[in-house]
C-alpha cells in the first residue's frame, strides 16, 4: 500500500440504471454480478486492497437491496442515502463531503471495474498525485483495452500528463470511472443535481487536470450486453470463477 493511498472514498452507486433495463427494473445496477461478482463488491474489494480505511456509498435506487448488500460490509461502508433525491455525480459527493474528510479522497463508478496487473492501478495513481499541480487525478484506459464502451475517447494528455478534451473522439483516452480529487473544488457547491463534468473542464481551464493511463483492461457495464461482453473478456483472460 502506497503511504500516499486516500484514507477515505466515494463509490457512486446511486444512478438508476436505465440502460440496464429491463434487469435493473428490478435492482439496482451495482448489484448486477458480471464474472459471478457484483460490481459493487469488485468496487469495495478494490478499495480494500489498496489499503482505503472508509468507502461512502451513495444509494437511490432501489436503496433497500443495496443499504442490504452493503451491511455485510461492516464499519468499511458508510451509506449516503440519496433515496428522497438523486443528485448525480457532483451533487452525491458534495452531500457526502462532511464524510470524506478535508483531504484528497478517491471516486470510483459502481459499474466499471478493470484487471490489475503486476502493480495496483489505484495504488499507481495514488503515486502519481501532486497536491501542488493537482485538483483531480483520473484513471484513464486506451481506447482498444476497453470493453462495453463506445468507442469514443473523452480526452487527450500531453507530454505532463495534463488533460484536455479531445477533439477527435476518434483518437484519445477514455475515463476510466476512478479518480483522486481534491474537496477543495467543491467549495461553495450545494448538494443539488449536478454532473462531475464542471469541475472537470473548471480543472482543465486552471491546468489542474491530470491523468494517468491504466496498464490493463479496463471495463465498463451500462447494458445487458456488456455483461456478456464483459464476461467473454474475462473468460479469455482466465479471470472467471
Amino acid at each position: 500500500m502506497s503511504r500516499k493511498m486516500p484514507s477515505r472514498a466515494i463509490v457512486l452507486a446511486a444512478g438508476l440504471g436505465t440502460r440496464m433495463r429491463p434487469i435493473t427494473d428490478t435492482m439496482p445496477k451495482p448489484l448486477v454480478k458480471v464474472g459471478g461478482q457484483t460490481m459493487i463488491d469488485r468496487a469495495l474489494d478494490a478499495l480494500a486492497r489498496a489499503g482505503v480505511g472508509r468507502v461512502v456509498v451513495n444509494v437511490h435506487h432501489f436503496a433497500d437491496q443495496m443499504i442490504a448488500h452493503l451491511a455485510r460490509h461492516g464499519d468499511f461502508v458508510t451509506i449516503s442515502d440519496e433515496s428522497d433525491r438523486l443528485l448525480d455525480s457532483a451533487g452525491g459527493v458534495v452531500k457526502a463531503l462532511p464524510l470524506l474528510g478535508g483531504t484528497p479522497f478517491l471516486l470510483l463508478n459502481a459499474d466499471s471495474f478493470w484487471i490489475d496487473g503486476e502493480s495496483s492501478e489505484l495504488e499507481r495513481l495514488a503515486l502519481a498525485w501532486n497536491d501542488d499541480a493537482m485538483d483531480i487525478l483520473l484513471m484513464l484506459s486506451p481506447l482498444d483495452t476497453a470493453t462495453g464502451h463506445n468507442g469514443k475517447a473523452d480526452f487527450n494528455m500531453d507530454e505532463t500528463g495534463r488533460l484536455s478534451r479531445a477533439a477527435d473522439r476518434a483518437t484519445g483516452l477514455v475515463y476510466a470511472g476512478a479518480a483522486i480529487l481534491h474537496p477543495r473544488i467543491f467549495a461553495g457547491a450545494s448538494a443539488e443535481p449536478h454532473g462531475l463534468n464542471l469541475y472537470f473542464d473548471r480543472a482543465i481551464t486552471t491546468g489542474r487536470l491530470f491523468g494517468l493511463p491504466m496498464r490493463g483492461p479496463w471495463f465498463t457495464v451500462g447494458t445487458p450486453e456488456a455483461i456478456f461482453e464483459s464476461e467473454a473478456v474475462l473468460d479469455r483472460l482466465g479471470e472467471s470463477p
